[in-house]
């Protein structure tokens, strides 16, 4: 089952094409109002509603939304107790739309880490905004690059140094080396042919792939 979690970030236009074919849709508190001028009533919505405001969340309710309610004294962000309900509720992949960019830096680098925390390893959790992707990679793993020749690839380490990386397809390869946490080496690589993929021993890391490309 495809989940899709709207947060209350920016979003793009074509974001809408993966929010309409899911067959769970979840607002993350104000992450309705993108819905609602793409058009599609949320199957759910969860959060404190601080965004969303009492009288839009009335009129989800009324519509047929079903609304998980947190008080907003909670140790867990909304996006983050969405996430929680789509596994919860046998999602086998989740996308998390409009999780960058808007008024609150710290809420969107909160945001991108959930995406490397170990207990969604193996969960097919990914986020996308416009053509920019992102997705976690643990101890073990091998990711498939999905970009055309030309995207750019950025590998960042999280939580501790990233061991062990190896790339293939990649204009600047790895061979088994250490990608330091808090450095910036897997900044910008370029995919230079397909099949392209990278795999990690032990750590974790953050996989960003842009499909214009870049530098």
């Amino acid at each position: 089952m495809k989940a899709v979690i709207v947060a209350h970030g920016d979003t793009a236009a074509s974001d809408r094409v993966a929010a309409a074919g899911a067959d769970l849709v979840i607002a993350a508190d104000g992450g309705a109002l993108a819905l609602e001028r793409w058009g599609i009533l949320p199957h759910v919505a969860v959060g404190d509603f601080d965004s969303l405001g009492e009288e839009g969340l009335q009129l989800l309710a009324a519509r047929g939304t079903t609304i998980v309610r947190h008080e907003a004294a909670k140790d867990a962000s909304d996006l983050e107790l969405a996430l929680d309900h789509a596994l919860a509720s046998g999602a086998t992949e989740v996308l998390l739309l409009g999780i960058f960019g808007g008024a609150r830096l710290d809420h969107a680098l909160a945001n991108a880490m959930l995406l490397a925390d170990p207990r969604f390893r193996g969960r097919n959790v990914r986020a996308v905004h416009a053509s920019t992707g992102i997705r976690g990679l643990f101890s073990g793993e091998r990711a498939d690059l999905d970009g055309p020749v030309g995207s750019t690839v950025t590998l960042l380490p999280v939580h501790a140094d990233a061991v062990g990386v190896r790339t293939s397809g990649l204009r600047f390869p790895l061979a088994g080396e250490t990608l330091r946490f808090g450095r910036s080496r897997g900044l910008s690589n370029v995919v230079s042919s397909q099949p392209a993929w990278v795999s990690l021993e032990d750590g974790s890391l953050l996989v960003i792939e842009i499909r214009e490309g870049g530098s």
